[in-house]
């Protein structure tokens, strides 16, 4: 008789631990999304560093509500028929940044394959109604892939000028069909080709999530791709299973293989890289955003001389 045998989960070591979140801080910017009705991806994704980065007052707002039209295998937002889109969004995202202080801030947003645009047009007046109410916000944007509408969705993004556009390729080529199944990874690549074309000053940031099988080879070609696609900043975190039903972790990467990642894609010419076990898209990005403006101030500087 043939038995079934249980897959065996690889045991989660000490330094991808974190404590749960209990600040006066985390619960205050808890309080604030609740009442302006706004969704964060960081509550959504289950993001381990949920704790610190609400604490501190950031937040990553995730647009055109919590539903989405992809199932993508390594990500824990609900799928299905999303709601219709809140024309009050983006007004009410505006004034809690304004009310937050905050300096920087990111916007992301579910799958939306249901709109004519993809929900280009949602990031678009969100935009706006950042630059109207708390003009002094730098803007960080990470938007989806837009699928059969990228062109005129980048477009149109691009030309509301946010400061960062990010656009994750999250995992190599080879783990697409089962990782990412719902995306191309070229065309992942080309979105983000498109920002630069139209716009070079604006900072374009993509990432990547290891230890769900890919090879070290695969992870240097998917950097020297980014370059040829004049990405600025990459990110590269360790992979976190949400639940049972989601693919599951094949390896959890050592500080020390981050630690020499970073060091490869620096020298591939990256402006800026973040590579750690708990390295997200959003963690730390204002901080990010200062180090990139300087990289890029220190780079013309050092072409002039």
């Amino acid at each position: 008789m043939n038995e079934t045998l249980p897959v065996e989960r690889v045991r989660k070591p000490d330094w991808i631990r974190v404590k749960a979140p209990t600040s006066a801080g985390y619960a205050a910017t808890k309080a604030l999304m609740r009442e302006k009705k706004l969704n964060t991806v960081c509550e959504e994704a289950a993001c381990p560093n949920i704790g610190e980065c609400w604490t501190q007052k950031h937040a990553t707002v995730m647009i055109l509500g919590d539903v989405c039209t992809r199932a993508c295998a390594f990500c824990n937002v609900k799928t299905g028929m999303p709601r219709k889109v809140d024309v009050n969004e983006p007004q009410n995202l505006a004034d809690a940044a304004a009310e937050m202080g905050l300096k920087h801030i990111v916007i992301t947003s579910v799958d939306r394959d249901d709109l004519p645009d993809g929900g280009a047009s949602q990031f678009v007046k969100v935009i706006e109604a950042l630059r109207r109410t708390t003009p002094e916000t730098t803007i960080e944007i990470l938007t989806p892939d837009f699928r059969n509408k990228m062109q005129a969705a980048v477009e149109s993004i691009v030309t509301a000028r946010p400061d960062v556009y990010n656009h994750n390729l999250e995992t190599v080529p080879r783990l697409y069909p089962t990782i990412r199944p719902g995306a191309r990874y070229y065309a992942s690549l080309r979105l983000l080709e498109t920002v630069k074309r139209h716009d070079p000053s604006i900072f374009t940031k993509s990432g990547i999530m290891v230890g769900l099988g890919e090879e070290r080879l695969e992870v240097h070609q998917v950097m020297d791709d980014m370059r040829s696609a004049d990405i600025d900043f990459l990110t590269i975190g360790q992979y976190l299973q949400p639940t049972p039903k989601h693919a599951r972790v094949i390896d959890y990467v050592t500080p020390q293989t981050f630690g020499a990642y970073a060091a490869i894609a620096r020298a591939k010419g990256f402006l800026l890289v973040a590579s750690s076990p708990l390295t997200r898209s959003s963690y730390h990005a204002d901080r990010d955003f200062a180090a990139m403006r300087d990289a890029r101030a220190a780079q013309l500087a050092n072409a002039k001389a």
